[in-house]
This record gives C-alpha cells, structure tokens and sequence, in this order.
C-alpha cells in the first residue's frame, strides 16, 4: 500500500510508531496508557454533577462517547475494541466507587495518574524520544488506539 493510499489510522501509527522504537519504552506503554486512560475515566467520573438524577459517571460517559466516535470513525473494529475497553472501565470504576467511595476513587485515581505518566517519562526518557502527543495532542487519542492495535496484530486480527 502506497503512501497515498494509507488509511489515516495507518498515518497516525506510522508516525506514532517512530517515537515508539524503543522495546522497554513499548513495554511500559503497554501498561502505562491503559492506566492513563482508566485514570482519566475515574477522573471524570468523580466530576459532581449537580441538578440531576445521575449520581456520579456523567462526564466520563460523555467522553468515552465522544472518544469512541473518533475511534469508530478511524477503524470499526478498533473502534468496537475500544467500547468493549470503555465499557469495562466504566464497571470497574462504577464498582471501585462502591467499593472504596468517590473521595477514595478521586484519590486512587490520582495516584495512578501521577504513577503512569512518571512511568511514561521514564519510557520516553530511555527511548530518547519526547512523547509525541507534545507535537501534536491527537496523539493522546492514539496511544490506547495503538496499544489496543499491538493486541489485535498479536492475535491475528485485522483493524
């Protein structure tokens, strides 16, 4: 497939990719980005929503929604993968909540949030590479995308 040809799920982790060579900095990714991305959910979640039945999970939602658009919109089947992962974040968070309380979600999230971007510096630090979402935020969209992507080639799936 030529360079013009490319669908522009295959240009973003293209280039995504060129700031990714690193196995270390890959393998931390592959943990760090999914927690980034429950962190942001958790995040989110924990926004009050005032003048409403809806206890708690409002705005998450609203972002998962819109994130899941762009995801479908980029390719049907990592756009279906990345509801399925939604969907699981929003049970875990919606039962971490229960479990431990929206102050304490408030606070794990936090933690893992701080935790998963030091690992990522760390990553991109060994890699000798700046995180590509500072040339261009998409990128913050793409790194689950991506991740999800390795999966789906490990399992012989197409995306």
């Amino acid at each position: 497939m030529n360079a013009t040809a490319q669908r522009p799920v295959d240009r973003w982790f293209a280039s995504y990719s060129g700031d990714h060579r690193n196995e270390t900095n890959q393998r931390i990714h592959v943990f760090a980005v999914p927690a980034i991305l429950w962190t942001v959910v958790a995040l989110l979640w924990c926004i009050p929503v005032f003048g409403t039945w809806v206890k708690s999970g409002m705005w998450a939602a609203l972002a998962m929604f819109g994130a899941w658009m762009y995801y479908y919109k980029l390719s049907r089947p990592l756009g279906f993968g990345m509801l399925a992962i939604f969907i699981a974040m929003a049970w875990l968070t919606r039962w971490l909540e229960s479990l431990i309380g929206l102050q304490n979600l408030l606070y794990l999230a936090i933690a893992v949030f701080v935790i998963a971007w030091i690992a990522q510096f760390i990553g991109h630090k060994i890699e000798g590479k700046k995180p590509s979402f500072l040339t261009d935020i998409t990128y913050l969209l793409i790194g689950p995308v991506w991740v999800l992507s390795k999966f789906y080639r490990k399992m012989g799936w197409r995306y």
